[in-house]
Order: structure tokens, then sequence, then C-alpha cells
């Protein structure tokens, strides 16, 4: 497969034409990558889906009823009331009670829903074969995320992929303050693989992914299914963003040789 064969999915938005797997802009990062650079990873999204079909909420549930049981459901925002996404009540009670006892069995309780996810979890199509490519192409890899390492263990064990992230895996610490946007997940995976920012470029999904990226001053590859998940990620500031993982494999090899 040629590059010009390569169609590029468009999206109009008030802001300009937009385009997904854009052929020029993803020719330039490939050619970062081949390059010696090294790759940061967000977990969920770009390497599997953790939650599918909004399987977190039960989850979100469980951690909101820790929540009442300890008597503290006064601590819950609106948002956190309603969310489907268990990070948002475990942030929440941190920024009331930091540090406390409800904060560490908030914490437990999601690694365990995290890991009994990940031993189920399908993976993004194309990443195994993406990271394959990039392991060949010499490129250093790590894991940045806001998911609990263990969770990222156990999927990656599952998918033999362990061997090539192996001690560079850097998720969810005690302190959830230190959760993307924050940088701190990106700078201890720089900080593992003895790179510096100019030297690395992040894959993620999210807009904290780009936020924490941009903080780190590493370069942001945006990855979305279609157009309506790309546009959160373009109106903050993303460049490129991919939906098929396997372009971009593609032409890390293209560059590569």
């Amino acid at each position: 497969m040629t590059i010009e064969r390569w169609e590029a999915v468009t999206q109009d938005e008030q802001a300009g034409h937009r385009r997904l797997d854009d052929p020029g802009m993803m020719r330039e990062a490939a050619r970062k990558v081949a390059s010696g650079r090294c790759v940061l990873f967000d977990f969920d999204g770009p390497l599997c889906r953790l939650f599918p079909d909004d399987s977190s909420k039960s989850l979100a549930r469980d951690l909101r009823r820790i929540v009442a049981r300890h008597g503290a459901e006064e601590l819950l925002t609106p948002k956190a009331r309603e969310s489907i996404d268990p990070q948002v009540v475990l942030r929440t009670v941190d920024q009331s009670r930091p540090g406390g006892e409800l904060v560490a069995e908030l914490e437990r309780r999601l690694v365990e829903g995290e890991v009994a996810a990940a031993a189920i979890a399908p993976p993004t199509a194309g990443a195994d074969v993406l990271v394959g490519r990039m392991v060949e192409a010499g490129v250093r890899l790590a894991i940045a995320t806001n998911n609990s390492p263990e969770a990222v263990d156990v999927y990656l064990r599952r998918m033999s992929l362990q061997e090539h992230f192996e001690g560079h895996v850097h998720g969810r610490t005690g302190d959830p303050k230190r959760l993307k946007p924050d940088p701190d997940s990106l700078h201890r995976a720089l900080h593992g693989l003895h790179a510096e920012a100019e030297d690395a470029l992040m894959i993620g999904d999210t807009t904290t992914d780009l936020d924490a990226a941009s903080e780190a001053k590493v370069s942001f590859v945006g990855y979305a299914r279609d157009g309506r998940e790309a546009g959160p990620l373009w109106d903050s500031g993303a460049q490129l963003v991919v939906s098929r993982l396997a372009l971009l494999s593609d032409m890390i090899l293209l560059a590569s040789s």
C-alpha cells in the first residue's frame, strides 16, 4: 500500500476542514518515531477498551455506595453523583478529604474493578501491530495512564505485550491529584526511559492526555474512532488525530526502510 492510496476521513467543523488520518501529518509523526524517539502510550483507548459500552457505570455506583456507607455523600458534586466514570468519584472525594481512609478504600475498589475489566477488555484494532512495528524500529516504549498499573499488567500479560513495556508502566499512584492532566505519569515515564521531552511522542485519546503532553512539552498524536470522538481533541489543539492505528504502523514501516 502506498501513501497516496490512503484515504483520509474528513470532518467538517465550524473552525475549518479538519481531517482524521491526515497522510502528511502521519508521515511526519512516523518519521519522528522511526528516528529513534520514545513513545508514551495512554492505556485505555490507544491499547484497549477497558470499559466498553459504558460498563464502568457499575463500578462508579460501587464507589458511590462506599461514600454513602461512610456517611459522606455531601462530598459528591452533582457531576460525581451522575458520572459513569469511577475516577470522577475518586477525584471529587479526594478534593475534600485528601489522603484519608475513604480515598484509600475507593482506590482499592477501583483497582479491583479495573483489574477485572482488564481481564476481558477488547484490544484496540491495530494496537498490537503498532507496538510490534515500533519495537522493530528500535523505539523505546512506556505507558503513562490514569489507570492502575495492576490493571495494565493484567492486560499486557494477557496479550503477550508485557516484554515491550517491562518496567515502564506508569499508572495511578495514591495521590489522585497527580492524575492527568497533571503531567506526573509522563515525567515518570520519561525518567524511566532516560529520555528528554523533545525525544518523546505520546499517543492518547482524551483532552487530559493532550493537556498533560502539552505541559510536559511532549509531542502528541490523538486517537479517535471517528470524527465525533476527534472533535474535543481538535478543539483542544491536537494537530494529528488518527482513527486507524494500522495506517500509522504502515507509515512507520515505510519511514524505517
